[in-house]
């Protein structure tokens, strides 16, 4: 295929992979991460090439097939050094007349340029410096693009202001609290200052709650003793009930047709016998609607045979479903 075909394919791909993958970014910074408590200016570092290194030194097919890959898995600006937009910049820079490499830059720019603002909002001002590099690098002239750096910059001080107030608010805080330690220590001399004479009154006060535990102890465990005994009532009325409802709840089952299974042949051959528990629920109709193999013995030799014939069971109808549980026997010359 060639480059101009494959760009053309790109073009055509890139907005609906775009609008997918960005509807799945927007769905995860519904709630912003709250800024590190020491964010700093992005330009506090020397400021990284807006194209990877990496990518600059590649070759034109290379960079082509990169880029194409990178668009089929929805890589258009990140992560840095293996995205779509930085192939096409390192394409255009090698093949500055390739009209389908600037087009591809085009397709791309709004959606870096959304990305942008959302790393902004989230106050990821690293990967947002990099993004305004990328939006730059593809037009220096976009509209955007002051808004964006403003922003920025705006953001950073934002940032830079709110950890002076947090560093601050901390300070104040641990001045607080040695204020407080302070104080603390000034109360606990002056308590025990006073200890030695609230002596007596501390021990009329301890017998006086000792007296009100006793009295307030008896109270509870005679409360304890009733509860447990309206519990035990409730109890035997529960299962008073719950027998008395099992006892009329499930309708008596009438078998109207229930074959024999079929002896599987390999079995019948081998003089092998085993049974087979299941469990099966009948309609209204009377008729088999669900069945399953509970327990088989020997294990998966007479299961298919014994589901076969449950399944063609009929009873007479009943007011309500039955579960019930029946257990096929298979021995030879049974």
């Amino acid at each position: 295929m060639s480059h101009v075909t494959t760009i053309a394919a790109a073009r055509r791909w890139v907005p609906v992979a775009l609008v997918l993958a960005l509807a799945a970014c927007s769905g995860k910074e519904e709630t912003p991460a709250p800024a590190a408590a020491g964010a700093t200016a992005p330009a506090a570092a020397p400021a990284a090439p807006a194209v990877a290194a990496k990518v600059q030194s590649m070759g034109t097919e290379q960079l082509r097939d990169s880029a194409s890959q990178a668009l089929a898995e929805n890589r258009m600006y990140a992560p840095a050094g293996d995205n779509a937009i930085e192939y096409y910049l390192a394409l255009r820079d090698k093949t500055p007349d390739d009209a389908s490499v600037k087009s591809a830059l085009t397709d791309l720019l709004p959606y870096t340029l959304i990305a942008a603002e959302q790393h902004l909002g989230r106050e990821d001002f690293t990967e947002a410096q990099r993004l305004v590099a990328l939006i730059e690098k593809v037009d220096p002239s976009a509209p955007a693009l002051p808004r964006l750096k403003e922003g920025l910059t705006k953001g950073v001080q934002v940032a830079a202001k709110r950890t002076e107030d947090e560093t601050a608010k901390v300070k104040k805080d641990a001045e607080d609290r040695a204020k407080q330690l302070v104080e603390q220590q000034r109360l606990a001399e002056q308590r025990t200052k006073e200890a030695e004479a609230a002596k007596q009154i501390a021990a009329q006060q301890d017998a006086a709650r000792r007296e009100s535990e006793r009295v307030e102890a008896d109270r509870q465990a005679a409360a304890r003793r009733e509860a447990e005994q309206k519990q035990q009532q409730a109890a035997a009325q529960q299962a008073s009930a719950a027998r008395a409802a099992a006892a009329t709840a499930a309708p008596t089952l009438r078998p109207v047709s229930t074959p024999a299974p079929r002896y599987p042949a390999e079995a019948l051959r081998s003089g092998t016998s085993g049974e087979v528990l299941m469990e099966l629920t009948v309609g209204t109709d009377g008729s088999v609607t669900n069945a399953r193999v509970l327990r088989a013995t020997p294990s998966r030799v007479f299961d298919r045979e014994a589901l076969n014939a449950v399944k063609r069971w009929r009873f007479e109808p009943v007011s309500a479903p039955v579960t019930t549980r029946r257990t096929l026997v298979f021995a030879p010359g049974g």
